[in-house]
C-alpha cells in the first residue's frame, strides 16, 4: 500500500478497529426539506434542518466509524456542538443540492463559497461528492468526469482523502416532482429501468475508480423489488468488486431498513468494505414532528440500527486496507527526512 500521510490519515479515521467503514450519512438537504414538510418544504427553517441533523447526530456518531455531513447545516454545527466526537471521521459534502439540467442529463454542481481546501482546513477526514452518472450517456458523463478528475487533483493537492458517490438515474420516465432532491431515487426506478441497472452500476464503477479518488460509494446493483434471487444478487456484487479498483462501500438510496441489511451483508460477502447508510436508518424520524419523541427513535431504533449493520460488515466485509494490498493495514515505511519535501 503506497499512499500518501494525509490520505492514509483520513481512510484511517473512516474506518473502524477492522478496517470497516461503517458511516452515517447525514447530508441531505433538499430532499430532507420535503421529508420534514411534504406540502411546504419551504416552510421548513434553517433550525429546523440544523435541529434535526444534531439530534441524530448525537445519537448515532457513538456507533458509527464516521458520519458525513454537508457544511450548509451539519459539519460546522456538529462540531461546534460538541456531537461528533474526535475519534470519529468526518466526511464533508462538497455539492450543491440537486443538479442542472433535465431528467436525462443531470449535471452537478458545487456549492458555492465551499472548496476542498475549506473541508481540510475545518479538519475533516474526507471530501465527499455525489454524482448523477449514466456512462451510456457519454457527453454528460464526460462533464462529470472531469469534475471528478478536477476535484480529484485538489484532494492530492491538499492531501486529504477523497469519496465519489455516483448515483444512476432513469431517462425514460416523466420527471418526478422531486426530481432535484435526492429523497425516492431508487423507488421511482421500473423495471425497464431495473434491468440496465446492474450494467450501468458495474461500468460506473470501472469509470469512476480509474481517476485518482480513494472509496468508491456504490450503489447496490439491482433492484430487489425486480430481483430478489441472492445467489444472482451476489453474482452481480461480485462483479462490482471486480470493476471497483478501489475500496467500496454500499449507499443506502432510500431504501428501507431491511432491505438495505440485506444489501449490506451480499455486499460485504463479495468485497464491499462497508457503507454509507442514509434514510435506511432514520427516515422514518422525518414524520415526528415532537423533538423529544423524534429523538428517542434515533436512540432507539436508527443507532442499533446502525449497530447491526457494522456487526454485519464486521463479519462479512473486507478491510478497506486490504483492497489496496495491505493486508494489516501499513503502508510502506517513510523515509528519513520525510517531512522535508511533504
Amino acid at each position: 500500500m503506497n499512499i500518501s500521510i494525509g490520505k492514509l490519515r483520513g481512510l484511517q479515521q473512516l474506518a473502524d478497529s477492522k478496517g470497516m467503514m461503517t458511516m452515517c450519512a447525514i447530508d441531505h438537504r433538499g430532499a430532507l426539506k420535503r421529508a420534514l414538510n411534504e406540502k411546504n418544504p419551504d416552510a421548513v427553517s434553517y433550525q429546523d434542518i440544523v435541529n434535526f441533523k444534531l439530534d441524530l447526530c448525537q445519537a448515532v456518531a457513538p456507533f458509527a466509524s464516521a458520519i458525513l455531513l454537508d457544511p450548509e447545516y451539519g459539519a460546522g454545527q456538529a462540531i461546534a456542538a460538541g456531537l461528533l466526537p474526535g475519534p470519529k471521521g468526518l466526511l464533508v459534502s462538497l455539492e450543491k443540492t440537486g443538479y442542472t439540467g433535465g431528467s436525462t442529463a443531470r449535471i452537478t454542481e458545487l456549492l458555492p463559497g465551499w472548496s476542498v481546501k475549506k473541508v481540510k482546513k475545518m479538519g475533516a477526514s474526507a471530501v465527499k461528492l455525489l454524482i448523477y452518472f449514466r456512462p451510456d450517456l457519454k457527453d454528460v458523463a464526460s462533464k462529470q468526469l472531469d469534475l471528478v478528475a478536477r476535484l480529484a487533483d485538489q484532494c492530492l493537492e491538499e492531501d486529504i482523502a477523497f469519496l465519489v458517490e455516483p448515483l444512476s438515474y432513469p431517462t425514460e420516465e416523466k420527471e418526478s416532482p422531486v426530481r432535484k432532491g435526492r429523497i425516492n431515487q431508487s423507488g421511482t426506478s421500473s423495471k425497464k429501468f431495473a434491468e440496465i441497472k446492474p450494467g450501468l452500476v458495474i461500468e460506473t464503477a470501472r469509470q469512476i475508480t480509474a481517476l485518482p479518488i480513494d472509496v468508491l460509494k456504490a450503489e447496490f446493483p439491482a433492484d430487489i423489488k425486480f430481483e430478489q434471487d441472492e445467489g444472482k444478487l451476489l453474482g452481480l456484487c461480485r462483479e462490482l468488486n471486480r470493476a471497483s479498483r478501489l475500496p467500496w462501500v454500499l449507499l443506502s438510496a432510500g431504501v428501507d431498513f431491511e432491505s438495505f441489511r440485506k444489501q449490506v451483508k451480499i455486499a460485504c460477502k463479495a468485497g464491499a468494505s462497508g457503507f454509507l447508510a442514509g434514510r435506511a436508518l432514520w427516515q422514518e424520524g422525518a414524520q415526528i414532528r415532537s423533538r423529544d419523541e423524534r429523538m428517542k427513535f434515533f436512540q432507539n431504533t436508527a443507532a442499533p440500527r446502525l449497530k447491526e449493520l457494522a456487526e454485519i460488515a464486521d463479519i462479512y466485509g473486507k478491510p478497506w486496507y486490504s483492497r489496496l494490498g495491505a493486508e494489516n493495514g501499513k503502508s510502506a515505511p517513510v523515509a528519513e527526512g520525510w517531512y522535508r519535501g511533504y
